[in-house]
């Protein structure tokens, strides 16, 4: 009964959209939405004066925030490019872009038209952490930062975007693909950065909501308040609130999220001001499976977990669940005291936090809990086989530091000296709690033990980090502000410590990293619509997950199920671009770039034996260099039309024979797993300011799986549509309607690796040492999808 209510909101929704779009029933209503930080920072060339603009007859009167959107249908590309003047490469999507996408997808996929980035969407909703690539770079080698705070798991770098901010607060989202900042609080930027930003509080008193209903049961429902201007107090806020849930759409299982943002403003001065930033999320879902080949070819998106259990079926979707939960705390200040010294200064906080769950089989008798082995579990006696169980995750951990940019500009030099202190401490362990003939479990009956009473556990750790970092960097303008050269040194130091505490296999291991990263910036501005840029960076990583320190254990032996790294050292990458901007009512950015890896760490996933839990090889791949061409191309509109369009080709190689098993891989010259030569994309934009709509049609070549490249998955291409209209206005309400199309063209396609491995069939090592095969596992790309959303704004 509830299903067939829920269908007849859907098809409800969408008869009163059909028509709407068909033709205009009113008259003509601007947008109207909270912009947010679309702009970004851009440095004028101070010869040329700009011009003072104009506000249409029809918008005296009217907030900022109309203006504003008046200004945004003349945006470039429908919102997917903005003019940056950094001398690096960068791009950069708007809520003007973000606002006619689908409420439900996550920010890696909304910056997946942006050369050089792909994003997997695995589903119309999902709340778990994100698979991102940019120039062949994967989630744990991107820096993620939202609004000042590193967003990324400091340990595993997981990327739990969906869990920082709901999508209708997302001022922008913003990707350099070349580097990160050198102020950036990131401990993993190797070459590229993912920004975040918040949209700002509104200066005037409006409400918004928002509800959203589509294929699989998506539905998600949003509310905003913004106070605007509070008398003569300087302070302005808004609070938001959204509730979110769909069914997978392949296999049983849901997921549901609920999230909360707030944002406090106090203006101090015209040119100082603080902000305080909170955010809360719980989430929970089903866990996918990730096929590897055999597994897609023979059950295609059919392989998922099992909606019925069975004696001994670890697959059984109630086993397998996840957990996103975070509580975000920030507060931002920007002090101006004049003579050109400013003061930015941000503490924050971060705490995430699970359960993870998994299936596994446990000996009843024989087993092993890290190197010791039990005669039998305790209360299972006498017993033979497995005992299936839920195996729990009950992971937390916390982050939180400050840091503080010290900036002094005087003339045409700009000084500025950077602290940032950071310190994280996370707890894992596992208990595992035995189900019944039906697939249940209760955890009043206590965990499963062996010998007195200890836990049965594959690892039980914990650790810290502790990071200090000191930057000094110096800016020069000169020729009245044309040329600029930036110059930077940043140091860091990061001290990591790890134990392992289960029987027999009680270690610690404590690592310490001295990490320099200078860059050299260079620019020059032939005039307001011209400009090249060439720069020298350098980035690194330091080894990811605590895998890299400490070993995992099975049931079944006493020999280790994963190995530490060897040689632990920092991932360290060089890296160069030149390249070339020009804006305009066309404006494009061609770029191309080399970098150089050291160290380079890869990590092969694969699944604990009788189990569901994945755990991380990681691999010191050695050297890697790539080279490649990225362009992206922009119009303003025409006839309500605004194109956008990017690309890149790359090519990479492996610098030399990878250590693997005993021996050595034949990999030198290979090319670099998760790096396709080619993608591309191409969006369109029609907006009239009464019907809009957004097309995205994206191009990912193949790419290799294993380091051998005896594996691959075949390229593919995928396209999205929004279709909707601002409504008439209603009393002191805008409303706003909207369909979203996910993957038009249903196809069913693995969209990126989600488990490297060495090689996929057996090959025999430099040494004549037979090297076994091991298969790399996927993440499938969503189905065909839709989604309807109604909207007001109340002013």
């Amino acid at each position: 009964m509830a299903s067939y209510k829920k269908r007849s909101f859907y098809l409800l929704c969408a008869s009163a959209l059909v028509p709407a779009l068909a033709g205009s029933t009113g008259p003509a209503y601007a947008r109207v939405h909270h912009t947010g930080k679309t702009q970004t920072k851009q440095t004028p060339v101070a010869p040329v004066p700009k011009a003072t603009p104009t506000v249409p007859h029809d918008l005296e009167g009217h907030t900022a925030e109309s203006m504003s959107i008046h200004a945004s249908r003349r945006a470039l590309g429908g919102g997917m490019m903005v003019h940056h003047t950094e001398a690096k490469t960068i791009s950069t999507v708007t809520q003007e872009y973000i606002s006619k996408q689908a409420p439900t997808v996550t920010p890696g996929v909304l910056a997946s038209s942006l050369p050089g980035v792909q994003a997997t969407n695995e589903g119309p909703l999902s709340t778990t952490a994100e698979t991102i690539h940019i120039r062949g770079l994967d989630q744990t080698q991107i820096g993620m930062v939202y609004e000042g705070i590193p967003l990324a798991d400091p340990f595993t770098y997981g990327a739990y975007t969906s869990a920082m901010v709901d999508n209708e607060n997302l001022g922008s989202v913003s990707v350099s693909q070349g580097s990160s900042d050198l102020t950036a609080p990131v401990y993993n930027a190797d070459g590229a950065q993912m920004t975040l930003s918040l949209r700002h509080p509104a200066d005037k008193m409006t409400a918004y909501a928002e509800a959203s209903g589509g294929t699989h049961s998506t539905n998600k429902e949003f509310v905003r308040f913004d106070t605007g201007k509070i008398g003569h107090s300087g302070i302005r806020a808004f609070a938001s609130g959204s509730y979110s849930s769909a069914n997978l759409w392949r296999g049983p299982g849901q997921m549901d999220r609920w999230h909360v943002d707030a944002a406090i403003e106090k203006r101090w001065a015209p040119r100082s001001s603080s902000e305080l930033i909170f955010g809360y999320n719980k989430a929970n879902q089903t866990e996918w499976l990730y096929p590897n080949l055999a597994q897609w070819g023979a059950y295609g998106t059919g392989y998922n977990t099992h909606a019925t259990y069975t004696k001994g079926d670890t697959l059984y979707y109630k086993l397998n669940t996840k957990a996103t939960n975070a509580v975000v705390g920030a507060l931002k200040n920007h002090f101006d005291f004049g003579h050109g010294l400013t003061l930015d200064a941000e503490p924050y906080a971060i705490e995430t936090f699970g359960p993870n769950n998994y299936g596994v089989n446990i000996p009843a008798s024989n087993g092993y809990v890290g190197t010791q082995q039990y005669l039998s579990l305790n209360g299972y006696e006498g017993q033979t086989g497995n005992v299936t169980a839920i195996s729990i995750h009950p992971w937390v951990q916390t982050s939180s530091g400050i840091n503080l940019v010290g900036a002094w500009h005087h003339g045409f030099n700009t000084l500025k000296l950077s602290y940032w202190y950071s310190y994280a401490v996370h707890t894992e362990y596992q208990d595992h709690y035995p189900v019944n003939a039906s697939g249940q479990y209760t955890q009043n009956n206590g965990y499963l033990t062996a010998f007195n009473n200890v836990s049965v556990s594959q690892y039980n750790i914990n650790g810290f980090q502790q990071l200090n970092a000191i930057g000094l960097e110096d800016q020069v303008k000169l020729f009245h502000d044309r040329l600029t050269i930036d110059a930077g040194l940043r140091a860091n130091m990061i001290s990591r410590s790890f134990s392992q505490d289960l029987p027999g296999a009680n270690f610690k291991s404590v690592e310490n990293m001295f990490v320099p990263i200078p860059q050299a910036l260079i620019s020059y501005q032939f005039d307001p619509k011209n400009q090249i840029y060439v720069n020298g960076t350098t980035g690194y990583r330091a080894p990811s997950s605590f895998q890299a320190q400490l070993p995992v254990y099975n049931f079944t032996s006493a020999n280790r199920a994963s190995l530490p790294l060897a040689n632990f050292q920092p991932e360290y990458m060089i890296g160069e671009e030149i390249g070339y901007r020009h804006s305009g009512d066309i404006m494009f950015n061609i770029a191309l770039f080399n970098y150089n890896l050291t160290h380079h760490q890869i990590t092969s996933a694969s699944y604990l034996p009788n189990s569901t839990i994945i755990i991380s090889q990681p691999i010191d791949a050695g050297g890697e260099s790539a080279q490649g061409v990225q362009a992206e191309i922009s119009t303003r509109p025409w006839h309500h039309i605004s194109a956008y369009a990017s690309g890149q080709f790359m090519r990479t190689r492996v610098g030399n024979n990878i250590a693997y098993q005993g021996d050595y891989l034949r990999t030198k010259g290979k090319q670099e797993v998760a790096s396709p030569k080619f993608t591309g994309a191409l969006g369109l934009t029609y907006d009239d300011g009464t019907n809009f709509a957004n097309f995205n049609l994206r191009y990912t070549d193949s790419q290799y799986a294993t380091l051998m490249n005896d594996q691959s998955i075949p390229s593919y291409v995928t396209s999205d549509i929004s279709l909707g209209r601002y409504l008439p206005k209603v009393g002191r309400v805008r409303p706003k309607a909207m369909l979203s199309l996910m993957n038009v063209g249903d196809n069913h396609y693995l969209a990126q690796v989600n488990g490297f491995s060495g090689n996929a069939t057996t090959t025999r090592g430099v040494y004549g040492k037979t090297l076994s095969a091991s298969q790399p596992t996927y993440s499938v790309g969503t189905g065909f999808a839709a989604v309807v959303s109604v909207s007001g704004t109340f002013e």
